[in-house]
């Protein structure tokens, strides 16, 4: 079994890190670069970066705070929101991105998925896909998927969805459950395992981990390659080696923590 990722996620607000409850009731958190580079010292696997109004502003990533935090760290970084166009992709990979996480624009224009997946290879491409639980008219209930910072509903189904992503060339989906974000009441082990049983691609479980063993049932119960997490790292709940050092004894496969 190949070795599960935990990853620290910076949603980022006007250049300051902030984390709220399911999209809304911002706190600052922190400047990203000092973030960023804790993070590294604490063994992070990798680093997700979100610039989470950029698509409802209608405004493009600010690229000065990615290259900022791109020189800090040495680690995988990964960039979205606000990502319309190829070309935008491209300037976020030259801005220091490994790979670029499209939300908003893939369900409007989904070419665009295969259009980065083609310039920039499959495992730069990630798609991010914002699920909430909706009852349909028959009383039944759906994932939905939501874009522009959880403010608009798209009716599409999130694993047709996310089938969809990986037939255009994603090489990864993060899935960050609405209902579940900033909660810390663990993550939708449900929908979780729904998705990682439809695609083959890594999928990485988001929104609603409180503690250490949340990290832990995402990968093990939901199926998921990776476990992303924010408030409880941001603001000390819990470490990334805490985080770790439990994979180890739960014999789940992990790259060893950082020396403390």
């Amino acid at each position: 079994m190949l070795a599960r990722r935990v990853i620290p996620c910076l949603d980022v607000d006007r250049g300051r890190v902030v984390k709220g409850t399911r999209f809304v009731d911002l706190v600052d958190a922190g400047d990203p670069v000092a973030v960023a580079a804790r993070y590294e010292a604490e063994g992070a696997d990798e680093l997700v970066f979100l610039d989470i109004t950029a698509s409802h502003e209608g405004r493009a990533i600010m690229l000065d705070v990615v290259r900022r935090v791109a020189e800090s760290v040495f680690m995988p970084f990964t960039v979205g929101g606000g990502i319309r166009t190829l070309d935008d992709a491209c300037r976020l990979v030259q801005a220091g991105a490994e790979k670029v996480s499209i939300n908003s624009a893939a369900v409007r224009t989904p070419d665009l998925i295969a259009a980065v997946a083609d310039r920039l290879g499959s495992c730069a491409t990630v798609v991010n896909i914002d699920p909430k639980r909706v009852r349909r008219g028959d009383g039944s209930e759906a994932w939905e998927v939501f874009i522009s910072g959880g403010r608009e509903p798209t009716g599409l189904d999130a694993v047709s969805w996310a089938r969809r992503v990986e037939q255009l060339g994603a090489g990864e989906i993060v899935l960050t459950c609405m209902d579940r974000d900033g909660t810390r009441d663990g993550y939708d082990l449900e929908i979780t395992a729904a998705v990682s049983r439809a695609v083959r691609i890594p999928v990485v479980a988001s929104g609603g981990a409180g503690a250490p063993e949340h990290l832990a049932a995402a990968v093990t119960e939901g199926g998921a390659d990776a476990a992303l997490a924010a408030g409880i790292f941001h603001f000390g709940q819990c470490t990334i080696r805490d985080v770790k050092e439990l994979f180890l004894a739960r014999g789940i496969p992990v790259r060893p923590p950082a020396a403390p």
